[in-house]
């Protein structure tokens, strides 16, 4: 079918084996360090974490359980009734009707204002609340506290998962492990050293390496091109650390400007808020970095692929031409990534009569900032050392070209699959 004439660019076997022992020599040490420090830092599970166990106070009596919504009206809030015969006045507001879900009689519930501005409650709704009806206090037996959203998130988890394997096959279900143990390496490994006060940098730099391996073998196979797709992501997180260690300094970032960081210096106070904060900023940076590191990878392999006798200076030249657009549309990505995420903190410093400088050097505003500079510093450098790097294996391993098939313009199966 004409698989033996295409231009592979990977020609000779003897080449190719030693490019891809230069690559491990390369590559090894750091996985070995990493696998080291990995046993080294493994949390002991020791951790207390009895302050936080019960969030609800369900220990005094309270339970927290789920219901339906039957209706919502607009009622007297059960808070202010009786007070017109003390010379108050009561309040209008919404009530809920919930079906509890373990049976029993419906019952009222007062929907806080913040709720009913934003999502009403409508019939069919499931919700949590807490019952208090079993506990001294009776002035409010249940207390609304969210929405149940098992089933729209696992509908779209599922429609993800459809779309990426029916997209991209068998290496699109391979990423979506890949994906799940890299999640589970963060909260089984990351999360507990964290919490025990292990060094933040190290726990990061540590987790985003050993994520890195896995997920970039795992998902594209063992090959030249992820390789060298692996040095340039490793080059961009080290770089990425050094610039977020000097600018978590420098601008004297605390960390604590959120109600979840603060809770967390009361209940762990051995827990560097900065540290975790500089960790945070490895961990967004690493997905990034796989994207554009594998890209770059595969397209100088594919230039070669096309045109065989290129030198190394057209090749890298030709490289970056994609890699220039890359970046510009990467850091448009994060940057409005994280101007999305950061939207309430923008609109909530608008309404404050201060020049535009002074809101963004803010404690809050600066963490994203900060947070979208060194992620793109980290990745635009990673775009010229990646190419470079798959630009020298290419020509190392043999450039060669063939007589063109049928298959010529194709990728070699090797590589790609």
């Amino acid at each position: 079918m004409g698989g033996h004439h295409h231009a592979d660019v990977l020609v000779d076997p003897a080449r190719r084996r030693r490019a891809n022992l230069i690559l491990w020599i390369l590559l090894a040490p750091v996985g070995v360090l990493a696998f080291i420090a990995t046993i080294m830092l493994w949390p002991s599970g020791d951790i207390a974490k009895s302050p936080l166990n019960d969030t609800f106070n369900t220990a005094n009596g309270a339970e927290l359980s789920t219901g339906t919504v039957t209706r919502t009206v607009s009622e007297v809030c059960p808070s202010s009734q009786g007070l017109d015969e003390v010379g108050g006045k009561e309040l209008m507001c919404e009530i809920s009707y919930v079906a509890p879900e373990a049976g029993g009689a419906s019952f009222a519930l007062e929907v806080p204002p913040e709720t009913t501005q934003s999502r009403p409650l409508e019939a069919g709704d499931k919700i949590k609340y807490l019952d208090l009806s079993h506990t001294t206090d009776t002035s409010a037996p249940y207390v609304f506290v969210d929405f149940v959203r098992s089933t729209p998130l696992a509908l779209l988890g599922i429609a993800y998962a459809a779309v990426v394997c029916m997209v991209a096959r068998w290496r699109g279900l391979r990423a979506l492990a890949g994906l799940a143990g890299g999640l589970f390496f963060i909260v089984s490994f990351m999360v507990p050293a964290l919490l025990e006060g292990k060094s933040p940098m190290l726990v990061g730099l540590t987790t985003s390496t050993i994520v890195m391996f896995a997920a970039l073998y795992f998902a594209h196979g063992f090959s030249a091109r992820t390789s060298t797709a692996l040095l340039g992501t490793l080059f961009g997180l080290g770089v990425t650390a050094a610039i977020a260690t000097w600018a978590t300094d420098a601008a004297a970032l605390t960390g604590a400007t959120e109600d979840s960081a603060l809770t967390l210096s009361t209940v762990v106070p051995e827990l560097s808020l900065s540290g975790l904060l500089l960790c945070g900023l490895l961990i967004a940076g690493m997905g990034v970095l796989n994207d554009v590191t594998i890209t770059q990878s595969s397209a100088v392999w594919e230039l070669a692929e096309i045109a065989p006798h290129s030198t190394a200076r057209q090749l890298f030249a030709s490289g970056m031409r994609i890699g220039r657009d890359h970046i510009a549309s990467t850091v448009y990505t994060i940057a409005f990534a994280y101007a999305g995420a950061a939207l309430p903190i923008l609109v909530l410093v608008s309404l404050y009569d201060r020049p535009l400088m002074d809101t963004l050097t803010t404690g809050q505003m600066a963490e994203e900032v900060i947070r979208i500079l060194v992620g793109s510093i980290g990745l635009v450098l990673a775009i010229p050392v990646t190419t470079a790097i798959a630009v020298a294996v290419v020509k190392a391993t043999g450039s060669g070209a063939k007589p063109l098939g049928r298959r010529a313009m194709e990728p070699a199966v090797s590589e790609v699959d």
